[in-house]
């Protein structure tokens, strides 16, 4: 899914996906879409093991958006991993966020909704 395109579900009245970050965890402190839960990379077991417990009490029906942004899209190690273990656990409403730079350039340096952890 195009960056613009979730910034304005975001923005929207209508229900908001759930999102998470499989990203890095430096990376995750220092920003990201805000109100987006921290799953850890997705091409490690202890993400996957992160991302299984964000998601085990949402209905497998819900809208989940995935992101990481470590680098561009195409090459990122913590993509498919994620996406792959959601539909093996029966999420059938699983988008991707698509970074094709990275997380600066194609979200928070174009003003969408981010934040730093605290």
């Amino acid at each position: 899914m195009a960056p613009k395109a979730l910034a304005d579900e975001l923005h929207g009245s209508a229900a908001k996906p759930v999102v998470i970050a499989v990203v890095f965890p430096a990376m995750y402190r220092q920003r990201h879409i805000a109100g987006a839960l921290f799953a850890g990379p997705g091409r490690d077991a202890a993400g996957i093991d992160a991302l299984k417990a964000a998601v085990k009490d949402l209905p497998k029906d819900t809208a989940i958006v995935l992101y990481c942004g470590c680098c561009p899209m195409v090459r990122c190690p913590n993509i498919r991993p994620a996406y792959r273990a959601l539909k093996d656990l029966g999420y059938a409403n699983v988008r991707v966020l698509d970074l094709e730079t990275n997380f600066h350039d194609d979200w928070s340096g174009k003003g969408y909704p981010s934040e730093p952890s605290i």
